[in-house]
């Protein structure tokens, strides 16, 4: 894909937070305006993205939640196991 030199103006903040997150990310600011670009052009908006990245955010905690649970269910479960397993030496 051959690239076509396009100016842009960014305020003052715009330019120093997408210079921190290339940098952040190891990328060119040039690329990340790309992505952006195309995300626009494929119909998302800043308030999809808001939207998905907090149904995301609060999946993971969901899922983080779940793992606790369940964690705390595999050593109730080990827990009865050996009191199982101690109580049948016990009873021989």
């Amino acid at each position: 894909m051959a690239l076509v030199l396009t100016q842009v103006y960014l305020d003052s903040k715009q330019k120093e937070e997408l210079a921190e997150r290339a940098a952040a990310v190891g990328r060119d600011s040039s690329e990340l305006v790309r992505e952006a670009i195309d995300a626009l052009l494929l119909g998302t908006n800043a308030e999809d993205l808001r939207r998905l990245d907090r149904a995301s955010r609060q999946a993971q905690a969901d899922l983080a939640d779940m793992i606790g649970t369940l964690d705390a269910n595999a050593r109730a479960h080990e827990a009865f196991m050996k009191e199982m397993t101690r109580l049948r030496a016990h009873a021989s």
